[in-house]
């Protein structure tokens, strides 16, 4: 059997709020973020597991504010007052900085910068007490912001999540194969990603599309976990 090539090309993402589906897993945290200008203290922490849709509401709600975001690793050696001067950052895995003393005493003066003036938001994979900060001045600020949290996705997430990701890999795929995955599939984004990625990659390899014996085999294999 003949095999093409499969080149390892990024899927396009589309980070736009018509590409944000949503279900009861993500509609509190989405709502949180739209209605930011009332934010208690002009700041928020959106706290959900790896792959729960953080990044894609971080770029929603930077579209709404006029916002910057920055990654929390790249905290320690950017510049505060220029990133402040937006009025509106975003603070990407904000729990990255736990631990480091340089990282910490950052994300405690670009709070201090951005709020109450502007308004800070911060994603991250636990609640602020999870994360093993261990300077208390910014410990006390990122613990005192409002939580909004990103449930477990459910069926509707999961099946939207799926479509989109063919989608941006520009890959066609039967109807019917989007349920069968969903009751079949890891319960998490992160999954989902994983297991699309594989799916497009062996179709380009072996030149045919996606199948139901496809994916089966790809998910007995355990290859997607």
């Amino acid at each position: 059997m003949t095999r093409q090539l499969a080149f390892d090309l990024p899927a396009q993402s589309a980070y736009r709020r018509e590409d944000f589906f949503t279900s009861p897993a993500n509609a509190h945290a989405l709502a949180a973020l739209e209605g930011w200008t009332g934010w208690p203290g002009g700041k928020l922490l959106l706290a959900g597991p790896p792959g729960s849709g953080k990044t894609h509401l971080a770029h929603v709600w930077a579209d709404l504010a006029g916002a910057v975001i920055v990654p929390a690793a790249a905290l320690a050696e950017a510049d505060l007052p220029g990133l402040a001067q937006a009025g509106a950052v975003a603070v990407e895995d904000a729990q990255d900085v736990a631990g480091l003393p340089e990282a910490e005493a950052a994300l405690f003066h670009l709070h201090n910068l951005v709020v109450p003036r502007g308004a800070l938001l911060m994603t991250a994979n636990a609640p602020a007490r999870d994360w093993g900060l261990r300077l208390a001045d910014v410990k006390s600020r990122v613990e005192a912001a409002p939580v909004a949290r990103l449930d477990p996705p459910d069926d509707a997430l999961l099946s939207a999540v799926l479509v989109k990701l063919f989608a941006d890999r520009q890959t066609t795929v039967q109807p019917g194969l989007i349920p069968w995955l969903v009751a079949r599939m890891e319960r998490s984004i992160d999954a989902a990603r994983r297991l699309v990625a594989e799916l497009d990659a062996r179709a380009l390899a072996e030149g045919k599309p996606i199948t139901r014996a496809t994916a089966k085999g790809l998910l007995d294999s355990g290859e997607t976990g």
